[in-house]
């Protein structure tokens, strides 16, 4: 069996701790002891420490085992992670029962059985880590909470999209969602999400145009410790954490050819194995994927597999954008303006009629995330109760052919890009907030693009 696990054992008597060094090296992965607690605090916060055997008595004539309550609690407000497993000659059923309701995971009496000492701390060494790994899921599903519900407007497309999700949602059935940067596709995912009977569990997204291919199998497998070489605990991948929900993975179009075939297989066989581990993992969670780019275009010049593409594709719901759906401008900008004027107290009504149509006719290359930015700084430029355009700020349409001039949406998205880059002088900083994405995807479609 590997030796797994990291001990501190404390405990006043050398010849003690000289014999347990010799049996428990021989078990775990690192065993450091030491002569007296007064040190616990210095080697708890510096030392990755699993499970600590102490010792209750330290004080010669002292058998009460109050030493060892008191030293067990401050383990406790020190490392709340490090599990605990007491140590004593002088034992008996209130001083165990003490122990455990103050945090102790076992008891053992001196002298000890090596086999039940053994089994004790390796138990103590799994829970701790166990429970570690348990605190960094919920970490990570709570991050990936969100509370803003989708806006379906008044659209006949949007109509259309609404009657779909209301068939497909209670299903399993893997969702493909097409649209251009900003016109919702996250946020679909997440009303699916809702929609559906696996509401209940987690809803993991992942953007893979900002997962380093080195990383990519770790990112959405995860690994076991010492797999390479930062690899120090192991660590669940996004399919474990989606597991029971949705996994939603958001620019799959930017998934490298060379990488699609991991990523058929665990959605073939419904589970993954960890890097650097043999062992299969079953993991049940629903699939949503998204783009902004051509997947069926990407498979006919073979940058994109045809089996990878039917397999995320049993539905595919395809979300216009802003300028097709103008009836829609005006609520959003309202829906906007609300969350926004009550965020930073401003009396703001409403838009006057110039701005109304400005926000109508404007092209919103950015699409709804555009929109969203401008009626924010908007509104805090607002000094009255209505938004005018001398505050709506909405630039003209760069130079250059119009949207409907493109005839690939690739051509559209590499002008946007352009034009942003030369409005903002280079700042990329600026650019990616213009256009809603990350600084990792705008890098990759600069690259992409050859800008």
């Amino acid at each position: 069996m590997a030796k797994e696990g990291n001990l501190l054992i404390v405990d006043d008597n050398s010849s003690i701790l000289g014999a347990l060094r010799l049996l428990l090296e021989r078990h775990f992965a690192k065993v450091t002891t030491l002569t007296s607690p007064k040190l616990l605090d210095t080697v708890l916060r510096g030392e990755a420490v699993d499970a600590v055997l102490l010792d209750m008595n330290f004080t010669a004539g002292v058998n009460n085992g109050n030493e060892g309550i008191y030293w067990l609690r401050r383990i406790r407000d020190i490392r709340p992670d490090v599990k605990v497993v007491l140590f004593t000659a002088y034992a008996d059923v209130d001083l165990a029962v003490r122990s455990m309701r103050d945090g102790a995971v076992d008891f053992v009496v001196k002298p000890w059985d090596n086999e039940r000492l053994v089994a004790s701390l390796r138990n103590a060494c799994e829970l701790a880590r166990s429970q570690r790994e348990v605190k960094r899921l919920r970490e990570i599903r709570r991050e990936l909470t969100v509370d803003e519900t989708m806006f379906w407007g008044t659209s006949p497309a949007m109509e259309r999209i609404r009657e779909i999700v209301e068939k497909v949602a209670a299903t399993d059935a893997n969702i493909l969602i097409t649209g251009e940067n900003g016109t919702g596709k996250e946020m679909l995912a997440r009303e699916i999400h809702r929609r559906s009977h696996r509401s209940g569990g987690p809803m993991v997204a992942v953007d893979m145009g900002a997962v380093p291919e080195t990383l990519f199998e770790s990112e959405l497998f995860g690994h076991v410790k010492g797999a390479f070489t930062d690899a120090r605990t192991d660590r669940a991948g996004k399919f474990e954490v989606a597991d029971g929900g949705t996994l939603f993975l958001d620019e799959i179009g930017n998934l490298p050819l060379h990488l699609q075939p991991k990523l058929l297989t665990a959605l073939q066989s419904g589970a993954i194995v960890r890097v650097g581990s043999n062992l299969p993992v079953k993991v049940d969670c629903r699939l949503i994927s998204a783009t902004n780019r051509d997947l069926f275009g990407m498979t006919a010049g073979g940058s994109f597999r045809e089996d990878l593409l039917y397999r995320i594709n049993t539905i595919h719901i395809d979300l216009p954008p802003l300028r097709q759906r103008r009836e829609d401008i005006l609520l959003l900008a309202r829906t906007f303006l609300v969350r926004y004027a009550g965020k930073y107290r401003k009396p703001i009504r409403d838009f006057d009629a110039a701005a109304q149509h400005e926000l109508v006719a404007h092209a919103w290359a950015g699409n709804i995330r555009e929109l969203q930015h401008t009626v924010e700084k908007a509104v805090i430029l607002c000094d009255g109760t209505e938004i005018s355009p001398a505050t709506l700020l909405l630039r003209p349409v760069a130079q250059g052919p119009s949207p409907a001039a493109f005839t690939t949406f690739e051509e559209m998205e590499r002008a946007m890009i352009e034009q942003a880059m030369e409005r903002h002088g280079g700042n990329l900083s600026a650019v990616a907030q213009q256009l809603g994405v990350t600084r990792q995807t705008l890098y990759n479609k600069i690259k992409r693009y050859g800008l």
